[in-house]
């Protein structure tokens, strides 16, 4: 059979994922479950090509990374390698390393490394008697601290408190029902210790600074305590994200142009450029522009006067604000990778404008990840300083990233109406309640960042019930939403206060133009989102939910399960900072905390 057919003597890959879950849940350092043991997906050092990499352009997002330090400016955004289904290798695809490297036998319970057990075509097995062997399956226990270290137990050390045995044999003793206070480490010579004291801070280990996705023997000073963690946690990797949408820059065309094709125009003088044009994607770029504009562009860049930017969320808003109304049969141009229109007509009472983003190109790169401690964000999109993110190569020349095409819908709050709504005596006291439980869970958990008022409490409530109504007649599942919250206070250089609500796919087709035809039914759907959110299946328990910090729940007002949550995917705050009864009145809330009347929607 031809190459990448089903042969007997081909290798095939042990497990495969889309390139598009690379940048989200499994990039460098991420744990991934095979059939037979886990492995560790290695650093970006390691990764290769069958070909040319795919390189990802966005002038707006690369400037921001070369600003903040995490890419040098002759970096560059790559698209991940592609591996071969019919015959895998080490030489393309993503590759990664066993970890852990400790196996339980599923028979009499050893617990061995690696290098102490018997390999059969790939799979590994232990031998418990003489011409017996066994399955084993990796151990479930890891350590790893926030900065993203990730390490082994010292499983002989924790076997024997009492002092070291000349020749250890271990088990792993799990009880009947696996729950962690049953696990037990045993050792032949009769010394064990139950996993469960590891948990007292007096008996946590130090952390290793082991960085094993980076190499077998990279190692950093660390010395912080060690958390032990089950590998699979949702909490033992999280990514950092950054994206941006690709928008047109009005101020600058030219210079937008220029910073596309940067990698090959910053070598650009006037003898070379009508060559460097004849190369498709830069003629595509300059089409329209002079040599004499094209030449001042690149000598502007090259200096560093180039016009100074607003911030990604800000730049993004206004071009939706300046959305001309919507004409019928009006078309997109081809090729055009940004295309938004405002819904013509008055819009609810509470929203200011609708505008329907038929054409939407996203951009995201990955930028680091971390471990135990979720990346928050502020209100201007940055993430939480005290969250230290660890490298995902010894080299970071470029960066993994991936680009989406598809559609979106923006609602904007009318910010007379919504900046009334803020001085309501019932709004600012409800402000105060979740403002003191912020402050207690900054105190308890040690973060940073400051408190993102009721306003966006508003709108992520909004976004969320949004989601669910729209999903029941957009043709898209609810999963496959996302939101994207502009958000700044009234005393802001640039107030916002807006909702994108989008859905993007890799190809180049995008999407189906669900989300575009239902946005101009947005006052129904807007109705049913209220609906949604005055009552509750979990109430009276949820709509008096108090917010006091204390956990992670405990940041929310009237919010769970049964009303507000959506899924992760669609989520970009982690489904934190919501309460419902900011958007509608709510059982047991004075109605006036509602930023919608009930005559809107009775």
């Amino acid at each position: 059979m031809a190459r990448g057919g089903f042969r007997k003597d081909v290798p095939t890959p042990d497990g495969k994922f889309r390139r598009s879950q690379v940048l989200t849940t499994y990039g460098p350092g991420a744990l991934v479950d095979l059939l037979e043991h886990s492995v560790l997906i290695k650093g970006l050092d390691d990764w290769r090509w069958a070909g040319p990499p795919k390189e990802i352009k966005e002038p707006r997002l690369q400037e921001r990374l070369v600003s903040r330090r995490l890419l040098s400016p002759q970096g560059t955004l790559r698209a991940p390698p592609v591996g071969d289904d019919g015959e895998a290798d080490r030489f393309h695809g993503i590759p990664a390393r066993l970890f852990p490297r400790w196996f339980v036998c599923q028979h009499c319970r050893a617990l061995r490394r690696e290098d102490h057990l018997a390999w059969h075509h790939g799979v590994p097995r232990h031998e418990c008697e003489r011409g017996r062997t066994s399955k084993v399956v990796p151990v479930r226990f890891v350590l790893c601290c926030p900065r993203g270290h990730l390490d082994d137990l010292d499983w002989v050390g924790v076997g024997h408190p009492a002092g070291p045995c000349t020749a250890p044999s271990l088990r792993l003793d799990e009880g009947a029902t696996g729950d962690f206070a049953e696990v037990v480490v045993r050792c032949h010579c009769g010394q064990f210790r139950p996993l469960i004291e590891l948990k007292r801070a007096e008996q946590s280990p130090k952390c290793s600074g082991a960085r094993p996705w980076l190499g077998r023997d990279s190692h950093e000073t660390c010395g912080r305590p060690a958390k032990l963690t089950v590998r699979t946690a949702s909490n033992a990797w999280f990514s950092f994200v950054e994206t941006v949408l690709s928008i047109p820059d009005a101020d600058d065309p030219v210079g937008e142009a220029v910073a596309r094709e940067w990698a090959i125009l910053q070598a650009a003088t006037q003898h070379l450029l009508p060559g460097f044009r004849a190369i498709p994607s830069v003629q595509v770029a300059l089409a329209g522009f002079t040599d004499a504009q094209v030449l001042a562009a690149i000598d502007a860049r090259r200096s560093g006067q180039t016009a100074r930017r607003p911030g990604v969320r800000v730049a993004e808003y206004q071009q939706f604000l300046a959305a001309p109304a919507e004409t019928p049969g009006e078309q997109p141009a081809a090729g055009v990778t940004f295309f938004a229109r405002r819904v013509a007509g008055a819009p609810p009472v509470g929203i200011g404008r609708v505008v329907l983003v038929s054409k939407l190109r996203t951009v995201s790169a990955q930028l680091g990840f971390t471990r135990l401690a979720f990346p928050s964000r502020g209100l201007d999109g940055e993430f939480d300083p005290v969250v230290e993110m660890a490298p995902l190569g010894q080299n970071q020349t470029w960066l993994p990233a991936n680009e989406g095409f598809g559609e979106g819908l923006f609602i904007h709050l009318d910010e007379p109406t919504l900046q009334a709504w803020e001085q309501r005596p019932e709004v600012m006291s409800r402000d105060a309640v979740l403002r003191a439980a912020h402050a207690e869970y900054q105190r308890n958990f040690q973060t940073a960042g400051e408190f993102p008022g009721v306003r966006l409490h508003l709108l992520h409530s909004l976004s969320h019930l949004l989601i669910t109504a729209l999903s029941l007649e957009c043709g898209y599942a609810a999963a496959a939403l996302q939101e994207r919250l502009y958000c700044a206070p009234a005393t802001a250089p640039q107030p916002m206060a807006g909702i994108l609500l989008s859905t993007t796919t890799p190809g180049t087709d995008g999407t189906l133009g669900g989300l575009i035809e239902e946005g101009r039914r947005f006052a129904a759907h807007l109705t049913r989102a209220l609906r949604l959110g005055r009552l509750c299946s979990n109430d009276p328990v949820c709509a008096s939910h108090p917010p006091d910090g204390r956990d992670e729940r405990a940041l929310h007002g009237a919010a769970c399960h049964g009303c507000l949550f959506v899924a992760e995917p669609s989520c970009e705050r982690f489904n934190l900072d919501l309460d419902r009864a900011l958007v509608v009145p709510t059982l047991g809330h004075p109605a006036a905390m509602a930023y919608f009347p009930d005559p809107l929607w009775t």
